[in-house]
């Protein structure tokens, strides 16, 4: 199974290579050296309706679902993206799903139903306050989940909201946080109760509020052109409409959209070594060594098959698994197979095609190269492979 191939979504690709072809490939490397991408590339993605894709009409989205996502980031890698572009451009992906489903709305990106029971008014406020800026690029959004000394153990967050009156005062920090340095307002999980007691809600915390201090860019290993920050909160006054659903349903919310971020990370993995499996064939057809294309060589060739069935094998699984995400079904341990398979596909794929580039593909000016860098997080951010052959344990009983 994998998603159909209708001509709204060949359109949707067309568009998605256009958009890469002409906005992102003249200026990679220099956002990829300065660290980050320029806030104008949110307002030309939303005007040709890519920021909003998966997102509905509703909410200043451009419809389309979960599937639809997937085909645009699968898109922007084998264009000549990369994995650090999607983080940096779609980070909104993460930080806006749990507001959408609050208002009573539904996105292709989060699951089940909408959070926290009878609605108010309030909640629409932080639709039209949060997402609708950020759907039409005027505004960035981060996700804050993780904490230094907490890890992929999402229940034992230690960042503490006091109720006091009508507003919260946070206090706690919050580590590797995608666009923390960019963005205008964080999606924050804080604990309601005592720390580490599991009892979680999530606040929307602007910039600018006092207390609320964004820290130094880390840098990173790949994805340079995505920004990566630390975040503190001492005594930072957040008011109680800002708060995303009903107090302590913080770790169901995010839960629930834990299974579209980790296919969108999959999904990064199978087309990184897409891309790269495409590189090196071509490298490898143009490439001679003692008189012959390195590609007439019967090694060579078989390396590349490998790679070639790794990746396709990987995008078959994904497309099957998300496309039975997007009709509803509860597939927690399939989701954890799907990106742990993507992500071994290519770790293995990566490392091939740098080494069949030689001493080329060592260098900055090499595709794969950045790609080497970049598939590294994607088996550690959304839950790492060991957690998620814990998931999948569970799932088989053990």
């Amino acid at each position: 199974m994998t998603i159909v191939d209708t001509p709204e979504r060949r359109q949707l690709r067309e568009l998605t290579r256009a958009f890469v072809t002409r906005e992102v490939l003249p200026h990679l490397d220099g956002w990829e050296r300065a660290g980050e991408v320029p806030r104008e590339l949110h307002a030309t993605a939303a005007k040709l309706g890519l920021l909003g894709i998966g997102f509905p009409e509703s909410v200043g989205g451009s419809g389309g679902d979960l599937l639809d996502s997937i085909l645009v980031t699968e898109e922007i890698i084998r264009s000549g993206g990369s994995s650090g572009l999607v983080a940096a451009l779609f980070t909104h992906g993460i930080a806006l799903p749990h507001m959408v489903a609050t208002a009573g709305g539904r996105t292709g990106r989060a699951l089940g139903s909408p959070l926290g029971g009878s609605q108010s008014p309030g909640h629409d406020d932080l639709v039209d306050r949060y997402v609708r800026p950020t759907l039409a690029g005027t505004m960035i959004g981060a996700l804050a989940i993780t904490e230094p000394d907490g890890g992929s153990d999402v229940a034992a967050i230690r960042t503490t909201a006091r109720r006091d009156g009508d507003h919260y005062v946070v206090n706690g920090s919050k580590t590797y946080i995608t666009s923390g340095f960019r963005a205008d307002f964080v999606t924050t999980a804080v604990c309601t109760d005592f720390p580490g007691s599991g009892e979680l809600s999530l606040l929307v915390i602007d910039k600018g509020t006092p207390g609320f201090t964004v820290g130094r860019r880390l840098e990173k290993l790949g994805w340079h052109c995505s920004d990566t920050a630390e975040l503190s909160f001492v005594d930072v006054r957040v008011p109680v409409a800002n708060r995303i659903g009903q107090e302590n349903t913080g770790f169901l919310a995010i839960m629930q959209n834990f299974a579209a971020e980790r296919l969108s990370l999959a999904t990064q993995a199978y087309a990184t070594a897409q891309r790269c499996v495409e590189l090196t064939t071509r490298w490898c057809r143009d490439r001679s060594t003692f008189g012959r294309p390195l590609a007439s060589r019967q090694l060579i060739r078989h390396r590349l098959a490998e790679m070639h069935t790794r990746a396709e094998a990987a995008r078959a699984y994904v497309h099957q698994v998300a496309t039975r995400v997007a009709a509803g079904e509860p597939v927690v341990t399939e989701v954890a197979m799907a990106k742990n398979v993507a992500v071994a596909a290519c770790d293995h794929v990566v490392d091939q095609a740098l080494q069949l580039h030689g001493g080329f593909g060592y260098l900055r000016d090499a595709e794969v190269e950045r790609h080497y860098r970049d598939a590294r997080i994607l088996g550690i951010g959304g839950g790492t492979t060991e957690i998620m052959n814990e998931i999948i344990a569970k799932g088989m009983g053990l």
